[in-house]
């Protein structure tokens, strides 16, 4: 236990921050989903917004991709957030999961971890509870200078994420609240969970606050908390005032006046608050997790969540309401609500190389071969795509069925022709193929489409995820070339003016004055993922709803720029829009 009281104490109905009264006004705001060079930008619109506090997940998996490893640098640059974040006068409540869910990939578990055979994620199984140790080692480290024990911002820290929406081990939360302490976290230690009576129940650790989410119902859902909690401090500490979208389903918003009387009920009965999401941000390049319920639903590239700051970081319709509201209840700087961001002008693209991907997978990756077409994970890859060959020993018309299924979306090439495409979300997992000749190539490009985020399947694995059959009969043999794209290396293009036609890479460059946000535009593409500058922008899919991707300011330069395109299907174009307006696609109302 600290030998200190923390800066951050409860009396029996609200906290006290060094002994004196303290409101939590807090925004989320996830460092990781936020260009750097834009965080003192969100940092400073959320003290205008009259917030005291940020709060931020911190993605296990990104910040340790292979055992004994941390990385820390750019886009996880955590200690930097917290310095500015301090800069800016507000505190931080921290959220390092192990488990953070977030409409993350893999609830932010790594994947190397959760390929462990039968290993129980989020549990006492000593692989888990030992993985976990050894990342606090090397994760709590550079934080503790910015523990408010040392005067830094950071106030207070979750231990797990919604665990009773999960499990109900409360032995497992008390080890992870003891790997906190005995690695010097000084700071009140908290929980969340719905506001539902058994998942209060399940997720609580008695003597640790707990804290409830919820965007609606707000005095139902405050009761539910304060029957499960008979003192303390009321918190919602996720406000949801928008949600999340996935591919093929509509754009989700809520209207800012609704939100607000909601978020003017919770403050007004004296309750602290985290708003979720203050500045929603994006997904970069393979980052956007998936949902699991009846059907398997990948999560687009926009995090926008309809949140008070767009995905560009503008205030939106709620930041004003918003601010009045917290007018009401506390200090709101007097200053001017931010202006938008300068915008690029609208600019056409035309890609002028391109690159046959399933040639460029030799020049990506050396070749593996397997007798049985193994998992993304066996081949030691988290993300991106791999490409499986072998050899059709048959002619004619043929089944091909891949026994495991999919995981996540499998395009078939015969001799180098389409020959279809199987989708886990549909449920697919079989395919009428024609072998023109005995001897003929197999391609299979499996691409991973977000692991599960919540629920039971986490850790969900990727690739082929079992033996593959032509007719019943196995087919063994397999060249594997892994195709996790973190960067792109020198690839073989020409120039072409020919149609396009996928799995193609294609390049071009355009002209910048003065970098400014932006938004790509995709008309007449298919699907695929972006590049600019080396810079992974992320999916685009016409399947929408989400139209264009989100270009950041800083990823462009003045003078002469590069787009990447890797184009999964066709187009009927080889041009490409920068424009000046998202389009997250149709909603609801249509």
């Amino acid at each position: 236990m600290p030998a200190v009281p923390p800066a951050l104490t409860l009396s029996d109905d609200g906290f006290l921050l060094h002994g004196e009264p303290f409101r939590i006004l807090s925004g989320a705001l996830h460092y990781f989903r936020t260009h750097p060079d834009q965080w003192a930008d969100r940092l400073r619109k959320a003290r205008l917004l009259g917030l005291n506090t940020v709060e931020t997940y911190v993605p296990w998996n990104l910040h340790q991709p292979a055992p004994g490893t941390l990385d820390l640098d750019g886009l996880l640059d955590l200690p930097r957030f917290l310095e500015l974040a301090h800069a800016e006068g507000l505190r931080v409540l921290l959220r390092p999961g192990p488990y953070i869910c977030a409409e993350w990939e893999g609830g932010g578990l790594p994947s190397w971890l959760t390929a462990q055979p039968a290993l129980r994620p989020r549990s006492r199984d000593p692989r888990f509870t030992a993985a976990v140790d050894a990342y606090l080692d090397l994760l709590l480290p550079p934080l503790a200078p910015h523990m408010a024990a040392r005067g830094g911002p950071v106030i207070a820290v979750q231990v797990e994420n919604e665990y009773g929406a999960y499990g109900d081990d409360t032995a497992y939360l008390a080890q992870l609240a003891d790997a906190l302490r005995t690695r010097g976290v000084e700071e009140l230690l908290f929980t969340c969970d719905q506001a539902d009576k058994s998942k209060l129940a399940a997720g609580s650790l008695p003597g640790v606050l707990a804290t409830g989410t919820f965007g609606g119902r707000i005095a139902d859902s405050l009761e539910v908390l304060r029957t499960h909690q008979e003192s303390g401090p009321l918190m919602c500490a996720e406000f949801w005032i928008g949600w999340f979208d996935h591919w093929g389903e509509p754009h989700h918003i809520r209207a800012a006046d609704d939100a607000a009387a909601d978020l003017d009920t919770l403050l007004s009965a004296g309750a602290s608050v985290n708003i979720y999401m203050f500045h929603g941000g994006t997904n970069f390049g393979f980052t956007a997790g998936a949902n699991h319920d009846h059907a398997y639903t990948p999560a687009v590239t926009s995090y926008d969540y309809d949140a008070v700051l767009t995905e560009c970081g503008d205030p939106g319709p709620k930041y004003a309401a918003f601010r009045d509201v917290i007018a009401r209840h506390a200090a709101v700087p007097d200053e001017p609500v931010p202006e938008p961001s300068p915008k690029l002008p609208p600019t056409d693209v035309t890609l002028t190389d391109s690159a046959n991907a399933l040639v460029c997978a030799e020049f990506l990756s050396p070749g593996e071969r397997f007798t049985d077409p193994p998992t993304m994970e066996r081949l030691g890859q988290a993300y991106g795509f791999v490409l499986y060959g072998t050899e059709l020993p048959a002619l004619g018309d043929r089944v091909l069925r891949f026994t495991g299924g999919v995981g996540d979306r499998a395009q078939v090439f015969v001799n180098g022709a389409p020959a279809g495409v199987l989708e886990r979300e549909r449920h697919e997992d079989t395919l009428h193929v024609r072998s023109p000749e005995y001897g003929a190539r197999l391609d299979v490009l499996v691409e991973n489409m977000g692991r599960a985020n919540y629920g039971p399947r986490i850790g969900d694995p990727k690739g082929i995820t079992g033996p593959v059959t032509l007719d019943g009969e196995p087919l063994e043999n397999w060249t594997c070339h892994p195709l996790p794209l973190d960067r792109l290396p020198e690839l073989p293009f020409r120039g072409t003016d020919t149609p396009v036609a996928g799995p193609s890479f294609h390049r071009g460059t355009f002209t910048v004055d003065t970098p400014a946000d932006a938004f790509l535009a995709l008309p007449g593409w298919t699907k695929g993922v972006a590049w600019i500058n080396g810079f992974n922008l992320g999916r685009y899919w016409s399947r929408g709803p989400q139209r264009r991707l989100y270009v950041p300011a800083p990823v462009l330069r003045p003078g002469t720029n590069e787009l990447v395109l890797l184009e999964l299907h066709a187009a009927t174009t080889r041009t490409v829009r920068l424009t000046d307006e998202p389009d997250l696609g149709w909603t609801d109302e249509g």
